[in-house]
């Protein structure tokens, strides 16, 4: 692929990325959604190991998005905090203590194919909570967020400078766990209420 082209496919990443938060601040704020601080804070961790991993394999403009999403995920986890989910279940403790673990196992290989395969690990450990919170309240998140993500990691996958395991997987992993999520909170919605009850279409199914 031509290098002008990358350009434009790593730009157009990490402007998506940009934007795509912008939906979810704004629902931030208003009280429709409630960051899980653990899953935002793992994540902005992962996606920082993430992004010098693949500008050390000459990742290079490809990793512009995997950048962005980290300073983006710092910032949502402190909103986490004060405006973000309150109810902590042992599940969520368990899945935050094992993201750190892997953290830290992380630490001590020399290897940067395992450091982003450790990643993937402690990135989906960290999407537990989120994934708990939003199967019982999918509204509480902003679909729309994800969605554009999917775009945001297509393009940084093809503005890749070397396309290398390395240097694919996470985002890869990534653009995968977004699909799962997004279409769990479409299914879901789809059966329960803004109120959490459900639908008449899914009660009657369930009556049926």
């Amino acid at each position: 692929m031509p290098y002008d082209l990358k350009i434009i496919l790593g730009s157009a990443g990490a402007l998506i990325g940009l934007s795509s938060y912008v939906p979810y601040y704004r629902d931030i704020f208003r009280g429709r959604t409630k960051p899980h601080p653990f899953s935002w804070f793992v994540w902005g961790l992962v996606s920082s190991i993430a992004f010098f991993a693949q500008i050390s394999s000459d990742g290079g403009i490809g990793a512009w998005a995997t950048g962005v999403t980290s300073l983006a995920c710092f910032s949502i986890a402190l909103s986490g905090v004060f405006f973000g989910e309150k109810h902590i279940t042992t599940l969520d403790v368990i899945s935050f203590t094992g993201a750190l673990a892997g953290i830290i196992i992380w630490r001590e290989t020399h290897d940067p194919f395992f450091a982003v395969v450790l990643m993937v690990a402690v990135h989906t450990l960290g999407f537990v909570p989120t994934f708990r919170k939003a199967y019982l309240r999918p509204y509480e998140e902003t679909l729309l967020t994800y969605i554009l993500s999917l775009f945001k990691w297509g393009f940084g996958l093809l503005a890749l400078s070397s396309f290398t395991p390395t240097t694919a997987l996470f985002p890869a992993a990534i653009f995968t766990m977004n699909s799962t999520f997004s279409l769990m909170l479409f299914i879901r919605r789809k059966q329960l209420t803004p109120t959490g009850t459900l639908t008449a279409s899914a009660a009657t199914k369930l009556s049926a």
